[in-house]
């Protein structure tokens, strides 16, 4: 039996890494993708634990010989997600777990169209704000930069299965856990709901 993919998507700061690891936590047959990045390390960040950091000759070498699923260019660095790791985990039959930007995530659904993409949004525009600003690892410049990128990112919410807000992480991971489970916290439409009112506080403030 084939595996299913998930694809989990979001702006930097909504909690994508921490509820990914509670699922893989929860579930055993579970996997998860590691991206590559030309990305450098932030502190305490590891090679091969959060993501697999190569320089951009590397980066282009794998591009060139067809090795990603997908690739994109987000905020200012290359993140791809590696096709052969993919295809093993689908042909094992392991549910696998990836953590992509809204251009990632467009491009595996044409690959995988079968694969269920979740959506993570923070509270408000605020929160995410002071989310970012919390970790100490980007400067005001790159905070900024990320902030004024969530409006692209949140324009593509319709194309996703699911919505889940994350106001209360424990809730947010009880959510997403139902819809790997088996689908049971389908929304009517990622637009809807309480969603719509975070879309919202993000539209007045462009």
């Amino acid at each position: 039996m084939s595996g299913r993919l998930f694809i989990f998507s979001g702006p930097s700061g909504s909690g994508k890494s921490t509820i990914c690891a509670g699922l893989l936590d929860t579930f055993a047959d579970l996997k998860i993708s590691l991206s590559t990045t030309t990305r450098p390390p932030r502190e305490g960040e590891t090679d091969g634990v959060e993501y697999l950091f190569v320089d951009d000759a590397e980066f282009d070498r794998m591009v060139k010989e067809g090795l990603f699923a997908e690739w994109a260019t987000v905020h200012r660095h290359r993140y791809g997600t590696s096709l052969a790791v993919v295809e093993a985990a689908l042909d094992e039959g392991h549910d696998l777990l990836l953590d992509v930007d809204v251009q990632g995530a467009a491009a595996i659904r044409k690959l995988y169209p079968d694969a269920v993409a979740i959506f993570l949004l923070p509270p408000s525009r605020e929160v995410l704000a002071a989310r970012l600003a919390a970790r100490g690892t980007d400067s005001d410049e790159v905070i900024g930069h990320r902030l004024a990128e969530v409006a692209a990112e949140l324009a593509r919410v319709a194309d996703y299965d699911h919505c889940v807000v994350n106001d209360d992480l424990e809730a947010a991971k009880a959510a997403c856990a139902g819809i790997v489970r088996g689908f049971s916290s389908r929304v009517t439409s990622p637009a809807e709901g309480p969603a719509r009112a975070v879309l919202d506080s993000f539209e007045e403030k462009d």
